[in-house]
């Protein structure tokens, strides 16, 4: 009761800190700053207060958010040095993935010797994959035609976008979409974070111990990777305990470093792109949830923690381990689970595939050439086949951006200057990724009759 109490407290300061900010960016009345700093800082204090009654990891989350965009507005020099939290959590997020993934999959092959399920779950998952991320293409498409957002606009690129895009484009490898799947060093594609790489091997690996004759030596293997993934989720609960700092130290950083004077051309791209994508959510996601007879209230529980933990670090393999966790303990099956999210991670980025097709027009649209619908879809068809499986590669997102504007015959250095919102946009864009992969995992688990 005392934590709901300090909710409503809290929730109150802040809709006072609202109105008098609407009162004094409309109307004649003059409110000293300091009224607004001191109510933001007593709404963090309420705020953290109930988040110690709470003792809850995603009310710790959320504080650790709102205090991080609080110091980097307040305090950006103290602020910019805070992204190390961020970076040593995606470092040990990081040691979990490989391991995790290699046991869940091995003993949910392995150890139930349904190899047919896993062919099944493949096909059914790539079939979904392709529907929804074709659907948020268009959606992308329809979004930025419905505002054009790009007419009109003024892009210039800072020297700062322009150093960071050119840094990106130096790395620029030739990547090929199925020979990238496949692993040729197991080794390699655990230092390179190759999710799908890893998950490829330990099917091939649980499917070879599967077929093994010799009981006891598969036992021996399976009861070494059952121990193994049940280390790895308590590995994961200690390195969540230190999600909150860095969830802070993120968000800090990027309100710290976000060019404010340089976003006034691309504040419409923004929220078309928000938009666009509570969009795809509210049409697409949610209606294929009521589809599937999805529990809502024990999706979002189980979502909440990974989806701010994506939305802060705007990283999805920083979300992976908890919602593993998560979905199988609301009921879906270790071996559906292991199989479906990460693969997901490279074939089912709702989020970022909206976002290619809307940037792509928006920077036709700032340029001043008007494409035809036949252009657009032509576009979309190009943009299925190359966003997939591109989800380890760093700056991926642009690289095919510029790849895009590119064969449209633009001047690819017009993509430069959305880096100067790169940052907010990539939050937006991994939530959805993840609420998407999250979903796709149960609707597989429907279909297969597990859930």
């Amino acid at each position: 009761m005392k934590a709901k109490r300090l909710l409503i407290a809290t929730l109150l300061v802040l809709g006072l800190f609202s109105l008098l900010f609407i009162l004094n960016q409309n109307f004649s009345t003059q409110i000293p700053g300091e009224i607004f700093q001191i109510l933001k800082w007593v709404a963090l204090g309420l705020a953290t207060w109930f988040a110690i009654e709470k003792q809850n990891l995603t009310a710790w989350i959320l504080v650790a958010m709102f205090m991080g965009i609080a110091l980097g507005s307040d305090f950006p020099e103290i602020s910019k040095p805070l992204k190390v939290l961020s970076d040593i959590f995606l470092r040990l997020i990081k040691t979990i993935i490989a391991p995790l993934l290699f046991s869940t999959l091995v003993v949910g092959i392995a150890g139930h010797s349904n190899i047919k399920q896993v062919g099944r779950m493949g096909l059914k998952s790539i079939f979904y994959f392709e529907i929804v991320t074709t659907v948020a293409l268009f959606i992308g498409l329809a979004s930025i035609n419905l505002t054009k957002a790009g007419v009109g606009s003024n892009m210039e690129a800072q020297n700062s976008q322009i150093e960071k895009a050119n840094t990106m484009l130096a790395q620029k490898q030739s990547h090929d979409v199925i020979l990238d799947i496949f692993p040729e060093n197991i080794a390699k594609s655990i230092v390179d974070n190759q999710i799908l790489q890893i998950v490829v091997f330990s099917i091939l690996f649980g499917i070879g111990l599967a077929l093994v004759k010799n009981e006891e030596k598969k036992a021996a293997i399976l009861l070494f990777s059952e121990g193994l993934s049940e280390v790895m989720f308590k590995f994961t609960h200690i390195v969540m305990l230190f999600a909150p700092f860095a969830v802070g130290g993120a968000m800090a950083y990027s309100v710290a470093n976000m060019g404010l004077g340089v976003i006034g051309n691309l504040l419409k791209l923004v929220g078309t792109l928000y938009g666009a994508l509570f969009a795809f959510v509210a049409l697409v996601l949610v209606p294929i949830g009521f589809m599937v007879k999805l529990p809502f209230k024990r999706f979002l529980n189980a979502i909440s923690e990974p989806v701010s933990i994506a939305f802060a670090t705007a990283s999805s393999e920083a979300a992976l381990p908890k919602a593993m966790e998560n979905l199988e303990g609301m009921g879906i099956p270790r071996k559906v689970v292991a199989f479906v999210l990460p693969t997901g991670y490279s074939f089912n980025l709702d989020g970022t595939t909206l976002y290619l097709s809307l940037a792509s027009v928006f920077i036709a649209q700032a340029s001043g050439m008007d494409l035809s619908l036949g252009q657009q879809i032509q576009m979309c068809l190009i943009l299925m086949l190359t966003s997939k499986g591109v989800a380890g590669v760093r700056g991926a997102s642009f690289l095919i951006l510029v790849s895009t504007v590119s064969s449209l015959g633009l001047d690819p250095t017009k993509a430069f200057a959305i880096l100067a919102v790169d940052a907010l946009m990539d939050m937006g864009r991994t939530t959805v990724n993840v609420i998407g992969n999250c979903l796709a995992t149960y609707v597989v688990a429907k279909w297969e009759g597990e859930v």
